[in-house]
């Protein structure tokens, strides 16, 4: 099984590999490089199989805004596993990883736009339960958010929104 870690420098080239094989484009290649120059990267892992990066997650700053309120929360985007090593629950791994570290950071809660039959399993449920949508259109079941902390999610509600960034993938 892969060993998940933090981000390291010498791993860029292979995060953007693993994103541009994973996806068939440059765009959340791109969408990462960005996010991590410009430090609104909250937390980036890899799954290392040996010496090798065979996946990647990054969670960055999002803001919930409703009129009476902001609330911080982060978003999970983009995820990528090498097409070779997918369906081995490498996946799975960055993602149970990921939401614990943002937990053990003080965060809320988190919010991604992916597969309603893929995220549910680590506790995702559509946001708009809880009157959270996306600045972005999105289906609302793929619109998903999970509360870090018990019972955070009764007071939110409002409009979710990215890092400038987003807006050129």
């Amino acid at each position: 099984m892969p060993l998940v870690r933090r981000e390291r420098p010498a791993d860029i080239a292979a995060i953007r590999q693993v994103h541009e094989l994973a996806f068939g484009r440059s765009a959340e290649a791109n969408l990462v490089d960005t996010l991590r120059t410009r430090g609104k990267a909250v937390l980036s892992l890899v799954a290392v199989e040996g010496e090798r990066v065979v996946g990647h997650i990054l969670f960055s700053p999002v803001t919930i805004e409703s009129d009476a309120h902001t609330f911080p929360a982060v978003g999970l985007a983009p995820m990528a596993v090498l097409p070779e090593f997918q369906r081995r629950g490498i996946g799975s791994l960055l993602v149970k990883a990921g939401l614990a570290e943002c937990q053990h950071l003080g965060y809320d809660g988190v919010v991604v736009l992916g597969h309603p039959s893929y995220y549910p399993r680590f506790g995702f449920i559509p946001a708009s339960r809880y009157g959270i949508r996306s600045e972005y259109e999105a289906p609302d079941e793929a619109f998903m958010i999970v509360a870090l902390r018990e019972g955070v999610l009764r007071d939110w509600g409002g409009l979710v929104r990215y890092p400038p960034e987003f807006q050129a993938v």
